[in-house]
């Protein structure tokens, strides 16, 4: 069975045409809806959605910015959910969306699956969803992982992606007995101290994000452009000189979820760089693990990292989903205090690997496998990418669609896809300070595109990214392509998102 068949990418398209798509989209003012269609949104949200505004309004006061998830900021107000079912969520006021949100993508069979639903239940019955003990279902999702990833001979599962990256990074110290981190500009890996660098934007390092975090702590976190070997290499010569790297982390599919897309090749030569200088290569799988297909990423690209990390689907959109795992030799040095006379990385979790998210994990793969949902929701993603840029086509819209697969990117404003990386930080300060204003325009518009969906139906990531799912039939990618057409149909270019 060939890569078209076993996984949800059916062509890996090689990223010149976006990136030159990308920057005639920010050389251009904002394309963004008319100000009497905004003023028509707001009203639908203050009319149509007035519990979820009470609930919202009211939970400022008890909890910080309203919210306990990044991903419910939404403008002008987060929408408050009663029920999830497929590819649909319905709010507090009995409206219904398409969810292409799919909580940030761990759900690929769709939300609430019923069949792993009612297992659950059963489970709940006679366990209970915690005991601090050995659970079989523990062994039965390692071996499964391992089944679909070979490299991962080992896994270890924690609560979440941030304190899996954080376990992959002690490991590679350990093994190394080096310190140095390199990352991707714009990549996402969770938001420990050393990891909150460089994020969104490629350049802007920890002048953006790096608040209420001593320079310290991430003076050993090294950024690199995306899809850059050459500035890979310069980086791990430069730390030869200063101590040695001891990993490269990637996202696989590059940066923010292939928000900037690599060519097909570069994990497999970045991981000989990685290797050529003595650091381990780590791949962050939050995302693409049992998204991209059962063999994750490395299967589709058909490389063994050193190590991986998982999140998301690992516990098949049920709480505590994170995870690391790799070879023995890396991953058997993981311990939870445990003396053996060898140094071991020092991780735990009272909650981790509790026997409901365990078990909810390994029916999920199972059923991933059984129904070929990895495929099924590529093919959703093809069809929903290619009416899109009907649309644009259509409406003469300078925007950028593309997807790998189920991963589906519609830039409408280019808020995120500025590069300033550097190896000087001069330099790259002075990027991010010419260019905020215009970048913080974009954003907001990106931010109205994200509104404009929802009050016609359709829940997306931040108005930006779409993850399709089993549960997204022909019929419902078409009743999106629909609702999109009548958004489209009301935007027009503005004075806005230029450098002043």
């Amino acid at each position: 069975m060939d890569n078209e068949q076993k996984y949800s990418i059916s062509v890996w398209e090689e990223p010149e045409r976006i990136y030159k798509e990308l920057a005639e989209l920010t050389s251009k003012p904002i394309y963004e809806v008319n100000p009497d269609e905004l003023k028509r949104i707001l009203e639908y949200f203050d009319t149509k959605c007035a519990g979820s505004k009470k609930i919202a309004t009211e939970a400022k006061n008890y909890i910080p910015g309203g919210v306990q998830h990044n991903l419910a900021f939404n403008y002008p107000f987060p929408i408050a959910m009663a029920r999830a079912e497929g590819a649909y969520m319905y709010d507090v006021d009995g409206n219904k969306y398409i969810d292409f949100l799919q909580a940030g993508g761990p759900t690929i069979l769709g939300s609430n699956y019923p069949a792993i639903r009612e297992e659950i239940k059963k489970l709940l019955d006679s366990c209970g969803p915690v005991t601090g003990l050995l659970h079989e279902s523990e062994l039965m999702l390692a071996k499964e992982i391992n089944k679909h990833m070979p490299a991962v001979e080992m896994f270890r599962m924690l609560g979440s992606g941030t304190e899996s990256v954080m376990a992959a990074i002690r490991i590679a110290r350990i093994q190394t007995k080096k310190k140095r981190v390199i990352k991707v500009g714009g990549a996402y890996h969770g938001w420990s101290d050393q990891m909150v660098y460089g994020l969104k934007i490629p350049g802007t390092r920890q002048f953006l994000e790096s608040h209420g975090i001593p320079g310290t702590c991430y003076k050993l976190t090294d950024e690199v452009k995306p899809d850059s070997l050459e500035m890979l290499e310069k980086m791990l010569k430069l730390n030869t000189l200063r101590g040695g790297t001891a990993a490269v982390i990637v996202e696989p599919v590059g940066a923010e979820s292939g928000t900037r897309p690599v060519h097909k090749n570069y994990n497999e030569e970045a991981m000989k760089l990685a290797h050529k200088y003595g650091a381990l290569f780590i791949f962050d799988e939050v995302v693409t693990g049992f998204r991209l297909g059962l063999g994750g990423a490395q299967g589709y690209f058909g490389i063994e990292p050193d190590l991986t990390v998982f999140g998301k689907i690992i516990a098949g959109g049920y709480p505590a989903a994170g995870g690391v795992g790799g070879k023995k030799e890396y991953a058997g040095l993981m311990a939870a205090g445990v003396a053996t006379g060898k140094h071991r990385a020092y991780v735990g979790g009272t909650l981790a690997a509790n026997p409901l998210s365990s078990y909810a994990g390994y029916l999920t793969i199972k059923e991933i496998e059984r129904t070929n949902a990895c495929v099924k929701a590529g093919q959703a993603g093809d069809r929903l990418t290619a009416g899109l840029k009907k649309l644009c086509a259509k409406y003469n819209l300078p925007y950028v669609v593309y997807n790998q697969g189920s991963i589906v990117h519609l830039e409408c404003t280019g808020a995120m896809s500025f590069d300033f990386s550097s190896m000087c930080i001069v330099k790259s300060l002075l990027g991010v300070l010419k260019n905020k204003s215009m970048i913080m325009d974009r954003k907001v518009a990106m931010e109205h595109m994200g509104a404009a969906y929802m009050a016609n139906g359709i829940v997306t990531l931040a108005g930006s990214r779409l993850y399709t799912s089993l549960a997204d039939t022909d019929e419902v990618i078409d009743d999106a392509l629909a609702r999109f057409d009548k958004v489209f149909a009301t935007v027009q270019a503005t004075d806005k998102g230029l450098v002043k």
